[in-house]
């Protein structure tokens, strides 16, 4: 059929839909109803072969099904967290709970009274909260725009992450600490990741933790989230990779001179599943719910869960979880791993950990049922046909005393109805000693290898190369993929290599590269003479490491420089043919278009800041609360507007980039009591801060400035309570300011600026509305 007539033919039956139906849905349906919904017919939250599945797997304590089932119709709650390394997180609290949580009471919406979101019972510090408002409410409501702005607003900051309550356990249950070394092996779409990298920024006076999170995907599109996600923490310690996480290879790092296998710490393997426990979100589980999704999942999990133990250090901590209900991919795999260990693994007892959590113990027998209904109670009773399908693995171990020491009680199965989440599980696992095929010390590079007995072959034994001299490595182009035939693996040093017919790894396998072709990471040299004006310009301090800058291009101007701390940097020099990375690394330094005019070609960036403060001595502006609301919500304000202190600093300065920083007063704790530290061009006359648009609200609202949406809104105004304007900086769009000295001298084009002049270069913005409240206390 012809476009035309296809056209005729729609025509035809929208003028004939009237008179076929009152409700104009041909067959009489009606679109209002709650079978329509956008036109689309409502999923019926029904599936007959799920509650006979765990009906008899008895997962659910006796007289409780009703509830458990009513639990998983419902909608799931919002929940939020806030970023607990930030040293403004306590005021972000402040902020919640004084303001926007008492907008919240007595507020009803489409009939339901809204309750005043509470604090997660076992999470920290009240750093993560709960409301019985979806998110679809959350979103759509009038009443709730403005609540749902400052989240919004909030998380594109890093302030705030909006995580499903269940997915924050993991992580805490890691108990990782600012020096661990720390594997995230499924990690997208980041929210455990973030909590992670919060972690390791337990003291912010430390820049750079001796600790790092490589946080890898399969998905090469959803490292890009991951990344989008790392970012907003600005952290020097996160890397980004692109690996199958079940051959996830093993990295080397130089340790005093020699080249040593890279063990992990702490690792995180929250698997792929089929995601049972998630239906109240994703309602399109209840019609497409089969065994099938574990049966054929459960093989890759113990995969991925067998690369984890073998790249954890002896002592060190493993959490393996899904958000899957099912043993054949929770109880089944630790048994699984647990019995291939031989005592190398334990489940370790986390019990008091999380007090206030509700879970329920590990099952310790179940059965496997196929797609069509037929159970097995064991692996004998499987016929020849279903082997392929169906794996001994699946099944709970025989031996009962080996059964009753694997403890798999320990582990904690989390029942959407106990505390209105999600269904999850979660095990904790410790390492005790090598893995039984791996218990042969690893062999250094440059030593002979020697003869051994043949050892059981590691089911993805990972692979080293030729060690390469340190001052090779300098000068070697770290990038961050090579040729789309690079071998992955080439020699497994805890193995031994494979030598006169002794047994060793599987054979080599070609990496298989997908998705984007990533820039080089190069490290700047010693001898590169863009550094000294950089150092002469602010003053660095001798102890700045200066090692650790690095640019993503090897031709042309370096346009940005990077940081990366000096594990990380490590890691990079000595796996650049072993690992495809994605990302690392935090801006500190753009390149101004005409900067050479100036002392400097390189400004600051704001992404950095808070890594590079601690070593600047020199073009620091000390500002006071008022300069600070002045510069972020005016585009060039005139020296003579910000207070006597602040303009005798500013007089004298050359023109060029600052650093403004704010120093809490804690005589005055009616006032912010976080320190700020903000990027500034000094112009002419003027000066002008570099700050994303949600960062500057971020602060705003800190401050007790009241941020308000205005959408197709062009200028930016700060109303104070006479009703006067304050400030008016014209078209956001417009480049033009009151000191061109300023515009011209920062120079930002996009090719140097990327995201951040975007929102960085121009006030708040061309949507916000700015206006005082009476006092900090009275809005907070």
């Amino acid at each position: 059929m012809g476009r035309r007539a296809r056209g005729r033919r729609l025509q035809e039956q929208r003028q004939r839909r009237p008179e076929d139906s009152e409700d104009g849905v041909e067959g009489g349906g009606k679109r209002n109803d709650a079978g329509w919904e956008g036109g689309y017919p409502e999923i019926v939250k029904e599936n007959k072969l799920f509650e006979h599945y765990y009906q008899e797997l008895k997962i659910v304590p006796e007289g409780e099904w009703d509830q458990f089932m009513e639990a998983l119709r419902e909608p799931l709650p919002a929940t939020l967290r806030i970023t607990g390394y930030k040293s403004h997180a306590k005021e972000i609290l402040h902020c919640l709970k004084n303001k926007y949580f008492k907008e919240l009471e007595n507020l009803e919406v489409d009939g339901q009274k809204v309750e005043v979101p509470q604090p997660l019972s076992w999470y920290p510090e009240e750093l993560a909260w709960h409301t019985n408002l979806s998110r679809k409410i959350l979103r759509k409501s009038p009443q709730l725009e403005k609540f749902h702005q400052f989240l919004v607003s909030e998380t594109e900051s890093g302030n705030i992450s909006r995580q499903e309550a269940v997915s924050m356990i993991p992580p805490l249950l890691l108990n990782a600490h600012p020096h661990h070394k720390i594997l995230d092996m499924c990690a997208a779409p980041g929210s455990k990741t973030t909590q992670l990298i919060e972690m390791l920024h337990a003291d912010m006076s430390v820049p750079f933790p001796e600790g790092f999170v490589i946080a890898n995907d399969v998905d090469n599109k959803r490292c890009y989230l991951l990344v989008h996600q790392a970012k907003r923490l600005s952290s020097p310690c996160i890397m980004v990779v692109n690996h199958d996480a079940s051959s996830i290879p093993r990295l080397m790092i130089d340790v005093n001179g020699r080249k040593e296998v890279l063990f992990y710490d702490r690792i995180l393997c929250d698997v792929p599943c089929s995601g049972d426990g998630t239906m109240r979100k994703n309602i399109d589980v209840w019609k497409k719910w089969t065994t099938l999704n574990s049966l054929q999942l459960h093989g890759l999990q113990l995969r991925i869960a067998t690369r984890g133990a073998e790249q954890l250090v002896e002592g060190g901590r493993m959490v393996y979880s899904t958000c899957s209900l099912n043993p054949v991919e929770d109880e089944a795999v630790i048994a699984s791993l647990l019995e291939k260990s031989e005592g190398a693994l334990e489940l370790a007892d986390v019990s008091s950990e999380l007090p206030g959590l509700k879970w329920m113990p590990g099952l310790t027998h179940w059965k496997v049922m196929t797609k069509d209904g037929q159970w097995f109670a064991e692996w004998d009773e499987v016929p020849h046909s279903r082997h392929t399908q169906i794996r001994p693995t699946m099944f709970p171990p025989k031996d009962p005393e080996k059964l009753q020491a694997m403890h798999l009680e320990r582990c904690l199965r989390i029942l959407p109805h106990h505390q209105n989440t999600g269904g999850f599980f979660v095990a904790v696992l410790v390492k005790k000693s090598s893995m039984p095929w791996n218990k042969r010390p690893p062999k250094l590079q440059g030593e002979p290898a020697k003869p051994r007995d043949p050892v059981q072959s590691s089911p993805a034994g990972p692979t080293g190369e030729k060690a390469a001299s340190p001052s090779e490595l300098e000068r070697k182009l770290v990038t961050g993929i090579s040729n789309a035939e690079t071998i992955e693996k080439t020699e497994d040093l805890e193995n031994g290599n494979k030598k006169d017919g002794v047994c060793g790894p599987p054979p080599s396998k070609k990496m298989k590269l997908f998705g984007f072709k990533e820039d080089p990471f190069v490290f700047i040299p010693e001898d590169d003479p863009l550094f000294p004006p950089i150092q002469k310009f602010y003053a660095l301090d001798p102890s700045f490491p200066r090692m650790n800058l690095l640019t993503r291009t090897t031709e042309g101007k370096k346009r940005q420089l990077y940081m990366v701390s000096k594990e990380l940097r490590n890691v990079l020099l000595n796996n650049s043919e072993r690992m495809k990375v994605i990302n690392t690394g935090i801006k500190v330094w753009c390149r101004n278009n005409s900067g050479e005019e100036f002392d400097c070609a390189f400004r600051l960036a704001q992404e950095g800041i808070y890594t590079l403060y601690p070593f600047i001595n020199s073009r620091i502006i000390n500002v006071s609360l008022e300069d600070v609301k002045i510069l972020l919500t005016q585009e060039n304000p005139f020296l003579r507007k910000l207070s006597s202190e602040t303009y005798s600093q500013a007089k004298d300065l050359a023109k060029g980039s600052v650093v403004l920083k704010y120093e809490p007063d804690p005589m005055k704790p009616d006032t912010l009591q976080c320190p700020i530290v903000l990027c500034g061009w000094r112009g002419k006359t003027s000066i002008r801060t570099f700050v994303p648009k949600n960062e500057r609200l971020h602060y705003l609202r800190m401050m007790g400035l009241e941020v308000l949406a205005e959408k197709r809104k062009e200028r930016t105004a700060v109303t104070d309570q006479s009703g006067e304007s304050a400030a008016s900086t014209g078209p956001a769009e417009d480049e033009a300011s009151a000191d061109q000295g300023a515009e011209q001298a920062a120079g930002l084009d996009a090719a140097s600026t990327g995201s951040e002049a975007a929102g960085a270069g121009r006030a708040a913005g061309a949507s916000t509305l700015v206006s005082t409240t009476e006092s900090r206390t009275s809005d907070l």
